[in-house]
């Protein structure tokens, strides 16, 4: 009778932790995810692309199959949270980032994503997660693609950390750009020109570079990219093109409104 009952209230324990630690993100409207998801493709590769939706209680499940070796979710706790020394204490609610990956990122970057997303689920603190999947990288559990490759994040909003290699900062941005694989590569190896302490700080506050910058690389290490920002005028485009989708998030969640 005592076994049976200590059983009882271990389950118990465990449904009620599970339960709190994924509370945290709650599902977007179907429609809405999937549209989210695809505004990060070329307009060209969006009908034929795989595309994810998340449950809150499982992760990341497949809402269409495509065939063209894309492959499309809104993350809402990326691989960027998983950077630097500082904590992760909690899942964020307001963290959103629309971003797809061609066959060979699929196979790479993308799992860090899912994976992310099921062990969320399933209750795991965000502690324990951040050493765990930081703990993968050092293994090399996780590779980097196979060959040269490109993530597209043309999408209008943006809602992530800052420098996650150094903060937890997050910020709100409409800065649609194109991410090719460069693992291992450096600054110096591209040509590439981080911005400044002052730079990541307008960005902080503004959600917009105080200038377009040159292209960088980010995520440094076996899984970095080498990022390259979208002209003004595309990114006009890409904002009226996506104005009702905008709307709907910004009445959603105020952090999702662009800034002014």
């Amino acid at each position: 009778m005592k076994t049976l009952i200590l059983s009882w209230v271990v389950a118990l324990i465990a449904s009620v932790y599970c339960g709190t630690s994924a509370a945290a993100v709650e599902a977007l409207p179907r429609d809405l995810e999937i549209r989210l998801a695809l505004s990060s493709l070329p307009q060209h590769l969006q009908e034929q692309a795989t595309v994810y939706v998340l449950d809150p209680a499982k992760g990341f499940v497949v809402a269409r199959r495509g065939s063209n070796g894309f492959h499309a979710l809104v993350a809402r706790t990326g691989d960027d949270a998983f950077r630097g020394s500082w904590p992760l204490t909690r899942y964020r609610d307001d963290i959103l980032y629309p971003v797809s990956w061609d066959a060979a990122g699929a196979k790479a970057q993308l799992q860090v994503f899912l994976d992310a997303a099921a062990l969320q689920a399933q209750g795991m603190p965000p502690d324990e997660l951040k050493k765990l999947i930081q703990a993968r990288f050092t293994s090399g559990y996780y590779q980097p693609p196979a060959r040269a490759g490109v993530s597209y994040m043309l999408a209008p909003i943006l809602r992530t950390y800052v420098d996650p290699d150094h903060t937890d900062q997050v910020a709100t941005s409409n800065i649609p750009h194109v991410m090719h694989y460069a693992p291992n590569l450096t600054n110096e190896d591209v040509g590439g020109t981080l911005p400044t302490a002052e730079q990541f700080g307008y960005y902080s506050q503004h959600g917009r570079w105080p200038s377009s910058p040159d292209p960088f690389v980010i995520l440094h290490g076996a899984h970095g990219y080498f990022i390259q920002f979208v002209g003004v005028a595309e990114r006009d485009a890409i904002n009226r093109q996506y104005a009702d989708m905008l709307t709907q998030l910004c009445h959603i969640k105020s952090a999702w409104c662009l800034p002014e």
